[in-house]
């Protein structure tokens, strides 16, 4: 067997350190996408930080609704429709529940805006809020759906429909696409007035 000349034998040695960088640079990606999935999340799962960005899980037990099928609901009459966008800038008075708002919201029409009830943990007033609207419209209609939603890559429609399901309620969906889905489908948007929740 012929044996490998002393040049070939310099280059592989050349290339061992840069074979090594390479391995060791994936294993410190891999480390830093795991950590910062920990600070993303909290212990139950739910998204607590940079809530704006892909969305690559489901939101378990909920499950996402496609556009198409919302879009052939009736949010308001056939289904329950929740916005969950913060009230970017808005002041609600936790006594009267009342919100005073910095910029005006559009959303679904029909739908029912409860601001900051999609973070990864809501204060809790404002998600008993959310909880009652549920109930209340489950008292009319058992069987119907419950669509979450905010914006397009948002997690916040995400956390409130695993919380909500993970609550016990069932038929709940959560509308990946959001607002700007649902307008780009060539479907209006409509200004929203806060869900008004006073205090416990």
């Amino acid at each position: 067997m012929k044996m490998p000349g002393i040049k070939t034998f310099l280059a592989c040695a050349a290339l061992l350190p840069m074979m090594v960088a390479a391995g060791a640079s994936s294993h410190e990606e891999v480390a830093h996408s795991s950590a910062m999935e920990a600070v993303d999340f909290d212990p139950a799962g739910y998204r607590i930080a940079r809530y704006r960005g892909p969305i690559d899980r489901a939101p378990t037990p909920a499950t996402r609704i496609s556009l198409e099928r919302a879009l052939r609901l009736k949010p308001g009459e056939n289904a329950l429709f929740i916005d969950v966008l913060p009230a970017e800038g808005g002041v609600r008075d936790p006594i009267t529940g009342h919100w005073q708002l910095a910029d005006s919201h559009l959303t679904i029409p029909g739908a029912l805006w409860h601001p900051e009830t999609g973070r990864g943990h809501p204060e809790a007033a404002l998600w008993l809020g959310l909880r009652t609207t549920v109930a209340e419209a489950r008292k009319q209609s058992p069987a119907i759906p419950v669509v979450l939603f905010c914006r397009t890559d948002c997690w916040m429609g995400w956390n409130a429909a695993r919380r909500l399901s993970r609550d016990g309620f069932g038929n709940v969906h959560w509308l990946a696409e959001g607002i700007e889905g649902w307008h780009d489908a060539g479907k209006p948007l409509v200004p929203a007035a806060p869900a008004v929740v006073p205090a416990n």
